[in-house]
This record gives C-alpha cells, sequence and structure tokens, in this order.
C-alpha cells in the first residue's frame, strides 16, 4: 500500500545511513591495493582482461578456469608484472562442492574475498528445436547454476566478513533476441542472471554490493559466430565488435571504491547494438 506524505515524513531509525570513507582523489578511489578479487572464466577473454585489470590496480588476483591452463601461466605473469599475490584454481562451477571447496580454497589462501566476478559462461547458438536436452542442461548448468553456486558460496564469506562485492557477467542477449542465429537457451540463461544479481542487491544490502555487466559483441571466444559476425558489424552503431581492454575499466569501477553508491546496476557496454 503507497505510503501518505504524513506517513512518509516520519523519520525511520537508523536512517539516513554514513557515507563510506571514499577517497576523495578519484584516482584513489580505483586503487585496489589490498583487495582480493576473484574472477572466474579467467584464463581468456573478458575473464583475463578482468584480471590484468584488477591485479594493475594493485588488488591481489585469483584466477578461477575450467580446462584452458593457460590461467596457470597468466597468474603467474601478472604477479610478477604488479607485484601482487596470484593463484590459479581449476573449476568447473556447474558442481556447487568444487566451488564451495574452491571458494574456501581461496580463503585459506588469500585471507579474505573482497571482489567476486562470476563471468564463467558458455553458449550453443541453436534453436530450440534443434538443441538437444543435454545442449539445453549444460548451458543451464553453467551459465545459470554456476552463478548461482559461485553467488551462494561467496555471498556466505561476504556476509562473514560483513562486506563484499559480487560482478555478476550477464549478456546485451538478456534484454534483445539475437540474429540471424536463434539461441533462445543463452538469451534465456542470461535474463536469469541479470535478474538474479538485480535481486541480490536487494538481498544482500546489508553487507554486500551487487551489479551486472551485460557485453555486447566483443573479439573473443565467446564473439559473433562466423554466421553472425557480418551482422554484429552492421548492428553496432560504432561498426564493429569490442575489445576486452574496452570493457576492463567498468569492471574495475564496480570493484573499487568509485563505485560504492552503484548496487543493482545493470551496465549495457554493446556499441550500441541495442539502439536500432
Amino acid at each position: 500500500m503507497s505510503m501518505s506524505v504524513s506517513d512518509a515524513d516520519v523519520a525511520r531509525p537508523g536512517f539516513p545511513r554514513p557515507v563510506p570513507d571514499t577517497p576523495s582523489n578519484v584516482m584513489e578511489q580505483f586503487r585496489m591495493t589490498g583487495k582480493v578479487v576473484v574472477v572466474n572464466g579467467a584464463a581468456d577473454g573478458i575473464g583475463l582482461a578482468v584480471a590484468e585489470g584488477m591485479a594493475e590496480a594493485g588488488a591481489h588476483v585469483a584466477l578461477l578456469y575450467n580446462s584452458n591452463h593457460s590461467a596457470i601461466q597468466r597468474a603467474e605473469e601478472l604477479a610478477k608484472m604488479h607485484g601482487v599475490k596470484t593463484a590459479a584454481y581449476q573449476l568447473d562451477v556447474s558442481h556447487a562442492e568444487a566451488v564451495e571447496k574452491t571458494v574456501d580454497a581461496v580463503v585459506k589462501d588469500f585471507g579474505k574475498i573482497d571482489v567476486f566476478v562470476a563471468n564463467a559462461g558458455m553458449a550453443i547458438s541453436k534453436p530450440i528445436l534443434e538443441q538437444t536436452l543435454d545442449e539445453y542442461k549444460r548451458q543451464m548448468s553453467v551459465n545459470v547454476d554456476g552463478v548461482v553456486h559461485c553467488a551462494k558460496f561467496a555471498g556466505a564469506v561476504f556476509q562473514r566478513q560483513g562486506h563484499g562485492n559480487l560482478i555478476i557477467t550477464s549478456s546485451m542477449s538478456a534484454r534483445i533476441v539475437n540474429v540471424p542465429v536463434d539461441q533462445p537457451v543463452y538469451n534465456g540463461t542470461k535474463a536469469f542472471v541479470t535478474h538474479f544479481g538485480r535481486s541480490l542487491a536487494r538481498e544482500w544490502r546489508e553487507f554486500a554490493r551487487v551489479n551486472v555487466v551485460s557485453p555486447g559483441f566483443f573479439d573473443t571466444r565467446m564473439g559473433a559466430a562466423p554466421l553472425c559476425v557480418n551482422e554484429a558489424y552492421r548492428m553496432s552503431v560504432l561498426g564493429r565488435q569490442g575489445h576486452v581492454n574496452e570493457i576492463k575499466g567498468l569492471y574495475l569501477y564496480l570493484a573499487s571504491d568509485a563505485s560504492t553508491y552503484t548496487t543493482g546496476s545493470d551496465m549495457l557496454v554493446d556499441g550500441g547494438y541495442t539502439l536500432p
């Protein structure tokens, strides 16, 4: 029921809440020195770029990967280059027990988790009538169950700590129906995690922030497929796919003290693809 003006005029105990002690210098706001950031899907593409960006800003970084063992070397390179602590952990996010064990291992190795970037994902771009149920279940297990598993166990750490920050990688496909190739299952998984993240922002309001990043087509392994790439160029206002260097700064913003008043947001980075 809507409140009347007189109802709304009554002060609520504990409000307004205090403003965080955020540095006034904007460059200091973006520094991540001493923070621990976990990034899954971190062996390549956007996930690796995010891990790089966090290390460049001074964060210690845990790189989670499924099958691409190059994450181990990437972790070592980031540690040497930026003087931060890094480690790589192999993880299939579709298995809840494995996620719980990996989160526990990161806390044991690093002492805490300040930011968790739930970035792992996959796509099988087929119409539903041509897609097997096993293919459907595989996408659901990674794109939906994987995010839920990471949120549940990282969120428990955040609650114990009294602070935390979850960033979910969704997609512009949560908002649109991609063409010319039909991919209803992938689109549906991304719509789920977008709304799930926004809902968590309210649920975790006492101890953590939650935001969503929705990329368009980026020139990565998960970018536009050969059958879609010309349409991706045509539909994008900028006439191209994005480069990962053009998105890692957004993740840094959301992870850092520059965004302490940002929660429940869905940040679209698509080169203008969804404008027409």
